[in-house]
């Protein structure tokens, strides 16, 4: 049993930042990571950090810019939250050391990205994400955070009560790679998660191959609502062979799509008039799709970008690792021909319901980054939001966790405040896959007791292993690829409805052949296929939020879209989805998005590039 005040799990951007935050409040602090925290999927964020630096750009324009970008479905005490401290955040980062990108006068360089009405984006290079990963993780190890790396957490230890909003985090339940040992680590304090996202729902995705939703599927099974999780965001420049990601700074340096017949489609076809290619990224996703399907595609399946016309000493100064990146996987020179690219699942706008400060609705437990959802992306993050994101919430969580005083939360989290049940009906029941429910499921944790929590947990786990090493069944492989098959073909840019329903129907098969999961490498130590097999689970969880969500939110808003409701409706749907997990059924229902800001109402409007 290992005892912290504070535990992190997750060692990505919003993982260090909490830590450090939790430490400078006085905290004892542990990171629990599957990954060692330099190899976290933050490294490979290539973009950049938005931040209201410069006079002539302010926090309320960046505000402005991202709850549009949200299509108005972002909450705006969240929103404003961000765009206030990001500047703060961008220069505590040069402070400790990141190199950012500079001009001749020795400032921070700033370059445009789409949805932005100022070019406010910091960077380092194409490598923003790598070299903040790598500050704050020397910031770790300075002030001896204890990091607990290559330990797997397999679920949270969370009391019974039938009210989840009554219900304490006392701590998680890992197993450790190396050793094939089962611990529990104690949180005296809380439990921060910060375990980034789900790209591996989708067979097609930017996103690493640990990027399986932990956090969000055991958030979930114990207790706290899945908020938003339809909005996924298509990356509209993805190397085809891959998923690997083509930075959109290559397009905020000027970058141009062109389709198969050499147009410029972005203005030509009218997708977006006045911003062409740095329009928000689901509207070039969808532009870009649309010539595909309309024959207008090379080789019936992606454009081209290209960025020859910058000159070879610009791209080398700023995106020299792009050039790399395409001819590595996909053999094409980019200082002398275009780059091949296509949509593909990078981000998720939805996540673990918390409020601005990072508090779920179970006591104890907080959420930050891409795995937590304040509302600040609402139905579309800007490109350049990401990264603040990280380091703003896991900032605010960090303190929260160690008792520091953060003021009123304007958003509430669970059934508390208003809130409406939906009238869709789902057949389906998920019930226990795989002996990994939720404690409450079957009484395994005691109520009272927080060590008793943590040991029947340590004990569940313990025996959930044991039968998955120890039975004969079928490989988690096929049941994963089925379903990352599914999700791609159905649940991607353009959803349908009769698709959707379908993908659940595929959902509900593949939990049954879970069912039947077995790991067949009976070994304890690096036994990456027990772990996969746990991981499956969670994608399984995941994937069926998410497409219960799409069917259920008839109307386009942002990244959603959907044949049969081609408009925005603000009088029904100006509301977040919320999923519970309600012992085993998974329940939906809603609550208002907040437009009140602190000295303003953020009008829905038309959203127009």
């Amino acid at each position: 049993m290992h005892e912290h005040d504070v535990i992190v799990v997750g060692a990505g951007g919003a993982g260090l930042r909490a830590a450090i935050a939790a430490q400078e409040a006085g905290a004892d602090v542990a990171i629990v990571s599957k990954l060692h925290p330099v190899r976290s999927h933050t490294g490979a964020a290539e973009g950049g950090i938005n931040a209201a630096l410069r006079d002539a750009d302010s926090w309320e324009d960046h505000a402005y810019d991202t709850m549009k970008g949200s299509d108005y479905l972002g909450d705006a005490p969240a929103v404003e939250a961000l765009c206030q401290e990001s500047p703060e955040e961008v220069i505590q980062l040069e402070h400790w050391g990141m190199p950012f990108s500079r001009e001749e006068d020795g400032r921070v360089s700033q370059r445009p990205f789409g949805g932005l009405s100022f070019p406010r984006t910091t960077y380092a290079g194409a490598e923003t994400g790598h070299q903040m990963l790598h500050t704050m993780y020397e910031q770790v190890v300075k002030r001896g955070i204890t990091v607990y790396d290559e330990w797997h957490v397999m679920d949270l230890a969370v009391t019974d009560e039938e009210d989840p909003a009554e219900r304490t985090c006392h701590g998680v339940v890992a197993y450790d790679i190396q050793s094939g040992e089962i611990s529990g680590f104690r949180a005296e304090n809380g439990v921060i998660l910060a375990t980034g996202g789900m790209g591996q729902v989708f067979d097609h995705t930017t996103n690493a191959v640990a990027n399986t939703g932990d956090g969000v599927a055991m958030a979930y099974r114990a207790g706290v609502p899945m908020e938003d999780m339809e909005f996924i965001q298509f990356h509209p420049t993805t190397l085809p062979s891959t998923g690997v990601l083509i930075s959109e700074g290559v397009r905020g340096e000027g970058g141009i799509l062109y389709n198969e017949d050499g147009e410029r489609f972005m203005f030509e076809h009218g997708y977006a008039n006045n911003d062409g290619e740095l329009a928000s990224r689901d509207v070039v996703s969808r532009a870009e799709l649309t010539e595909v399907n309309e024959g207008r595609g090379i080789e019936d399946e992606y454009v081209h970008l290209d960025m020859r016309h910058l000159g070879e000493e610009r791209i080398l100064d700023r995106l020299e690792n792009i050039l790399h990146l395409a001819e590595d996987f996909e053999g094409a020179d980019g200082l002398t021909e275009p780059m091949p690219v296509k949509p593909g699942q990078h981000y998720a706008m939805g996540g673990i319901e918390t409020n601005e400060f990072g508090e779920t609705v179970i006591g104890g437990l907080y959420a930050a980054g891409e795995c937590a959802c304040a509302s600040v992306h609402g139905a579309n993050r800007l490109g350049g939001n990401a990264l603040p994101e990280l380091i703003v919430f896991g900032k605010r969580a960090g303190r929260h966790a160690a008792g520091e005083e953060m003021g009123e939360a304007e958003v509430t989290t669970g059934k508390q405040g208003d809130w409406e049940p939906a009238d869709y009906e789902f057949e389906i029941e998920v019930g226990e896959v795989g002996g990994q429910g939720p404690a409450a499921a079957d009484g395994g944790a005691v109520a009272t007791d927080p060590d008793g929590v943590l040991e029947a947990e340590v004990e569940r786990a313990k025996s959930r292993v044991e039968e998955l090493l120890s039975r004969k069944g079928r490989n988690h492989a096929e049941i994963r690829s089925k379903v990352q098959e599914t999700m791609t073909a159905n649940v991607n840019v353009f959803r349908e409805e009769g698709r959707l329903a379908e993908t659940l129907g595929d959902l509900r098969e593949a939990r049954e052949a879970y069912k039947d999961v077995a790991v067949s490498d009976p070994s304890r130590t690096f036994n990456t296929d027990l772990i996969h097999t746990m991981e499956t689970r969670n994608i399984l969880d995941i994937a069926e939020a998410l497409t219960m969500g799409a069917l259920a939110r008839e109307e386009f808003r942002g990244a959603h879209w959907r044949k049969e409701h081609q408009e925005r409706k603000d009088e029904n749907w100006l509301k977040h989805t919320l999923i519970s997990w309600n012992d085993g059924e998974p329940e939906l229902w809603y609550k208002p998005t907040i437009l009140e800001g602190e000295n303003k109402t953020y009008e829905p409007k038309n959203r127009s590039y």
